[in-house]
């Protein structure tokens, strides 16, 4: 029984890789298409931001239905590397890294170092996930998720208008962010903290305040809520991980 239901998290999980698929095709129009750049890249987010949802969804799904496996795991981590590696790294070349090329030898564009600092995102998402593969903790991650560095980026368009950002400090921002991933900071698992503070009825009631505060405020201010949420997440871990290296040193 538990082998037949297997399809359902690992269907979830080949949407999670589909969408970050998708997301690199939309990306891949721009220049190209009639449309504007700055849609193109919001729909590219989009595409990275709902994939997130399903790769939540999925390990839900395997738990709920006691249907977890090897296969679905090592699904899991494919697609983690495609949809929140080289998706946002393909993104956030088209959106600040295509025209940082060198010269050399005398030929225009011969060494292209936006695409360089581009496969930076998915070395790091690739070494972040064989890692966790290895060697795991149960309570807690090492190194910022991919799924929230590929938000973090996928979220960048919906949030900025790309042209009005400085560049440098957008590959600063790119660069750091795919750092995380590879570091030894220690983020808390949100799925375990749920299970220890929330009931479902908590958790409905949580969701439902948020999405009333949301509505208060505007649909259209949704993407502001959440790159709150996963910045304070993201600083978290990094504050968290400065106060126990004061301490350290204290002793």
């Amino acid at each position: 029984m538990k082998k037949k239901l297997t399809w359902i998290p690992n269907t979830l999980t080949l949407g999670n890789l589909t969408l970050g698929f998708v997301s690199m095709l939309v990306a891949s129009e721009i220049g190209l298409s009639a449309t504007p750049s700055h849609e193109l890249f919001q729909l590219a987010g989009v595409f990275i931001i709902l994939a997130a949802l399903f790769d939540g969804f999925d390990g839900m799904a395997a738990r709920a239905l006691d249907c977890t496996s090897e296969l679905g795991a090592d699904l899991d981590s494919l697609a983690d590397l495609t949809t929140f590696g080289i998706a946002p790294g393909f993104l956030t070349y088209k959106m600040f890294l295509d025209e940082y090329k060198i010269d050399l030898f005398g030929r225009p564009d011969m060494f292209p170092v936006g695409m360089l600092i581009a496969a930076l995102f998915p070395i790091c998402a690739a070494y972040r996930l064989a890692r966790f593969n290895v060697a795991h903790d149960p309570g807690s991650f090492h190194g910022l998720p991919s799924p929230v560095a590929g938000v973090v980026v996928g979220i960048f368009p919906l949030v900025f208008r790309v042209e009005q950002v400085p560049k440098l400090v957008a590959i600063a921002f790119f660069i750091c962010t795919a750092l995380l991933m590879v570091s030894t900071i220690r983020y808390s698992k949100p799925q375990v903290a749920i299970r220890g503070i929330f009931t479902w009825k908590r958790m409905a009631f949580a969701l439902g305040g948020l999405a009333l505060l949301v509505l208060a405020v505007g649909i259209s201010k949704w993407p502001h809520f959440l790159y709150g949420a996963v910045g304070f997440y993201v600083f978290s871990g990094i504050v968290s991980f400065v106060i126990h290296t004061i301490q350290e040193l204290r002793v």
